[in-house]
C-alpha cells in the first residue's frame, strides 16, 4: 500500500485529489496539507511514502521549498511529486534539481496521477519525453534559478505595476517585495528593473 499526502492550498482541488486517490486500490491518503509549513508537519506524523504537492502554495513555502526541506531532512524521506497547472520551464527545472521525483500537470488524466505516484513511490522519475527534454536543455543552459516568488514579482514588475502595488497584490508586505527584487537582480545579473525583466525573458522566467 502506497502512502500519500496531498498537498494543495485550495480546498476544491485537495477534496477531489482525495477523493480520486481514496478509490484507487493500492493507495491510501494519509492526509492533506494546505500550506508547505502543515505539509512538513503532517510528513513528520504520518510517514507517507509520495508527497502529492501543488508547486504554489501562497505564503509560506512553495513546492520545491517543501520539496528540498524533505531532501535535507534524516534519511530518504518520502518522494515528493509536483502537481500543478504551471507549465513553465524554470518551474519545471527548479523542482528537478530540488529533488523533486517529478513533475505532473494537473489536466493530466486521473490515471497519469496513479500511474505517477507509483512510479514515485518505486524511485523513478515522473516527466513525461516532452517536459524531460525541456529540463535537459534548461538545465543544460545554466539558466539562474528564481523562487517562485521572485518570479511572481518580476512577473508584476513586468506589468508596470510599482512596488506597493506589487505588494497588495502578493499580500505581503512593500519590503518583502523589495527583497525579492535584490534577490532576483543578483541571480539574473541585473542593476535595474528594466534589465532584470528583459533578463528574465531571455531566459523564459516569465513564460
Amino acid at each position: 500500500m502506497i502512502r500519500v499526502l496531498v498537498v494543495d492550498d485550495h480546498p476544491v482541488v485537495r477534496s477531489g485529489l482525495q477523493a480520486l486517490l481514496a478509490s484507487e486500490p493500492g493507495l491510501s491518503v494519509v492526509g492533506a496539507a494546505a500550506s508547505g509549513e502543515e505539509a512538513l508537519a503532517l510528513v513528520a506524523a504520518h510517514a507517507p511514502d509520495v508527497v502529492l504537492c501543488d508547486l504554489r502554495l501562497g505564503a509560506g513555502l512553495d513546492g520545491v521549498g517543501v520539496t528540498a526541506a524533505l531532501r535535507k531532512g534524516p534519511g530518504p524521506g518520502p518522494a515528493v511529486l509536483i502537481l500543478t497547472t504551471y507549465d513553465n520551464d524554470s518551474d519545471i527545472a527548479r523542482a528537478v534539481l530540488a529533488g523533486a521525483a517529478g513533475y505532473l500537470l494537473k489536466d493530466a488524466e486521473p490515471a497519469a496521477i496513479v500511474r505517477g505516484i507509483a512510479d514515485a513511490a518505486a524511485g523513478r522519475l515522473v516527466l513525461s519525453p516532452e517536459l524531460e527534454g525541456r529540463v535537459v536543455d534548461r538545465m543544460a543552459r545554466g539558466v539562474p534559478q528564481l523562487s517562485a516568488r521572485e518570479i511572481d514579482v518580476l512577473r508584476l514588475v513586468a506589468d508596470g505595476l510599482a512596488n506597493k502595488e506589487i505588494a497588495r497584490r502578493l499580500f505581503i508586505s512593500e519590503g518583502t517585495v523589495k527583497t525579492h527584487l535584490v534577490h532576483a537582480f543578483g541571480k539574473l545579473d541585473a542593476d535595474s528593473r528594466t534589465a532584470a525583466v528583459a533578463a528574465a525573458r531571455h531566459h523564459g522566467l516569465l513564460g
